[in-house]
């Protein structure tokens, strides 16, 4: 997936600020928070979260809040869940389709909590 593709039909110019921060985040596994991606960023923590925020006003990225108190940010490609290790604090995408359903609700985002397997080992 390539910036361009993902800002098409959107209502905002694709600036350097912008770009970066959208290929950083196709080009990770993971959802990434502000600490993760500040040392690869050449602007202002408030650049930053203004194109976040504008990157999340046009369903561009998802965010969730983990248990550190950070928010993680990701490109939206298609729902899926995420694991959150209550020990390490470690995140992980969950592949496999988890269905959950609502009636009349729309799920963006499923977050499961427990310990993962390398703090269960300890």
């Amino acid at each position: 997936m390539n910036v361009e593709k993902l800002i098409d039909n959107k209502n905002f110019k694709l600036t350097t600020a912008r770009k970066v921060i959208l290929e950083i985040l196709i080009d990770s596994e993971k959802p990434l928070c502000y600490d993760d991606i500040k040392s690869s960023l050449s602007m202002d923590k408030a650049t930053f979260y203004r194109n976040i925020t504008k990157f999340e006003d046009e369903n561009i990225i998802n965010s969730f809040e983990s248990n550190d108190k950070k928010r993680y940010y990701e490109i939206q490609n298609k729902p899926h869940a995420h694991f959150i290790c209550c020990k390490c604090s470690n995140i992980e995408c969950i592949p496999e389709n988890i269905d959950f359903n609502l009636p009349k609700h729309k799920i963006d985002n499923i977050i499961i909590k427990g310990i993962c397997p390398n703090c269960l080992k300890k």
